[in-house]
C-alpha cells in the first residue's frame, strides 16, 4: 500500500448488502468492482487473514487520531510486514531482506564472531526489527 497511489479496485463478495446502486456509485468514483466467485467462501480468505493480521498486530494497539494518522501507521506497518517481519511459511526467514546479505556462519542461537544484534523500533516501539551489525 502506498499513500500516493490511487485505489483501482474494490473487492467484495456477492452478499445482498452490496446492491447495484453501491456498485454504480463506486464505479462512478473510478474504481473497478471485482466480485468473488459464486459459492466460493474461501476465495476471500487471504484478504480476511491479512486484515485480521493488520488489526491484531497494529491497529488494536494504537489509537489513530485521524485518517492521515491511520495512513501513516499503515504505511510503516506494511513496510515492516513485507520487509522485516518473519513469515511462518518461510520458517525463520524474512520475505525481503532489502539487499542485506545473509550470514552463513550464523545459525542456531549463536552470534557470528565480530557481530552484534541491533534493534530498530517501529510504530513507537510496538514492533522491532532486528539485524546483525559489525561490532567494529
Amino acid at each position: 500500500m502506498s499513500g500516493d497511489q490511487p485505489y483501482r479496485w474494490l473487492i467484495h463478495d456477492r452478499d445482498s448488502i452490496y446492491s447495484e446502486g453501491i456498485d454504480a456509485t463506486v464505479g462512478a468514483m473510478g474504481l473497478t468492482i471485482l466480485k468473488t466467485p459464486v459459492r466460493a467462501p474461501q476465495a476471500n480468505a487471504y484478504c480476511e487473514r491479512l486484515i485480521g493480521t493488520i488489526r491484531r498486530e497494529c491497529l488494536d494497539c494504537v489509537i489513530p487520531l485521524n485518517e492521515r494518522h491511520v495512513r501513516r501507521i499503515l504505511v510503516e506497518w506494511v513496510a515492516h510486514y513485507n520487509h522485516g517481519r518473519p513469515h511462518a511459511i518461510l520458517g525463520p526467514g524474512i520475505p525481503d531482506r532489502q539487499g542485506e546479505a545473509t550470514r552463513e556462519e550464523a545459525h542456531g542461537h549463536r552470534l557470528p564472531v565480530g557481530f552484534r544484534v541491533v534493534a530498530k523500533p517501529l510504530l513507537g516501539g510496538l514492533h522491532h526489527e532486528y539485524r546483525l551489525e559489525s561490532a567494529a
